[in-house]
């Protein structure tokens, strides 16, 4: 299995973030990718290339441009302006405030690109996403190409990132740039298969109300769980969409076997769909281990979980997602591709 992997990531550094009101230690750091491309390269998984620059014009398909003219300039603003540090949000305009303007303000504008403050902009945020969508491009094109698979590796995540919002520490939506030019280059159908401990409610959002992408999600549930305002079991899609979004919430602490029940209810509704290219949204923040998150899978469950899609049979995409358990990280996605490997 090819290996795109995104060499920028590292311009993306923060150093803290904000997790329930409380300014903590950043979780989303260089060193998950690290860990992962360590693991990669010390079993010989196959090659490892180079994302090649499809430019911006796949991005503003799924993105809006004033979003994305946002994210390009916004560092710059923010140090003209005298930042200090990683820039956060502070306002937002929910509810009974107008979100149809773009303000002048810096501050309002990055609140109304946003939906937490637990994401910072960095230095490196622009590079590294877009490099990170440029990383998901190249996977397709091996995809399309023939390759039975690919993985890539990559971060920030991208399954909370909206078509204009950034949050979840997610910027670009990777999943769904790559989904887009999958149909942009004639396939008809797409599945994509979110199993991130945390809804990718970006994703959802995009195709909520289309029929040519199929979305399923496994993950916590949101009455308590990040992103909690999305990803409930009534969430069927709307207009042409509906039908085609299925997600499976599950409570913290729920068993492997419970995950796994919800895994097969998800791959019989993609089956159904009979579509021509799986996308995976690779989260191992399934992990028992994992620091803010509440399942219990471990290795051997990860292996078993790429041994079953290889059986799905579809050419995969895997995009790197979530995990935060730094140092377990390589090893549960390295249990997954080789699993995948193993099956196929």
């Amino acid at each position: 299995m090819k290996t795109i992997y995104n060499d920028k990531h590292p311009a993306h550094a923060a150093t803290h973030e904000f997790f329930r009101g409380r300014l903590v230690p950043a979780f989303e750091t260089p060193a998950r990718a690290d860990f992962i491309l360590q693991a990669v390269q010390g079993a010989d998984l196959g090659p490892i290339l180079a994302p090649v620059n499809h430019g911006l014009q796949a991005l503003a398909r799924v993105h809006s441009s004033r979003y994305l003219n946002f994210l390009a300039g916004a560092w710059d603003e923010w140090q003209a302006l005298g930042g200090e540090g990683d820039a956060f949000p502070a306002v937002w305009p929910v509810r009974s405030l107008r979100d149809d303007i773009e303000p002048q303000s810096f501050a309002a504008r990055m609140g109304l690109y946003s939906m937490d403050s637990g994401t910072p902009l960095t230095a490196g945020a622009w590079d590294a996403a877009f490099w990170g969508a440029q990383a998901a491009l190249t996977g397709l094109d091996l995809l399309l190409a023939g390759e039975r698979s690919a993985y890539v590796l990559t971060r920030p995540p991208g399954h909370h990132a909206g078509s204009d919002f950034f949050g979840g520490y997610c910027f670009v939506n990777n999943a769904a740039v790559a989904a887009q030019a999958a149909l942009d280059q004639g396939l008809k159908k797409i599945a994509i298969l979110d199993v991130d401990y945390h809804h990718g409610n970006g994703t959802q959002a995009i195709f909520y109300e289309r029929a040519d992408v199929f979305f399923a999600s496994i993950h916590g549930d949101p009455q308590t769980e990040y992103p909690f305002f999305l990803g409930h079991a009534d969430e069927a899609g709307a207009g042409a969409g509906l039908g085609f979004n299925a997600n499976f919430p599950l409570p913290a602490g729920a068993t492997n076997e419970q995950w796994f029940e919800r895994l097969e209810a998800a791959l019989a509704r993609l089956q159904a769909y009979a579509p021509d290219l799986l996308i995976v949204s690779l989260g191992v923040d399934t992990f028992a281990g994992d620091p803010i998150s509440h399942f219990q899978l471990d290795q051997p469950e990860f292996a078993r979980l790429g041994e079953r899609l290889a059986r799905f049979g579809l050419p995969t995409l895997f995009l790197q997602e979530g995990g935060y358990a730094t140092e377990a990280i390589g090893l549960n996605v390295l249990a997954v591709l080789q699993g995948f490997e193993q099956g196929a």
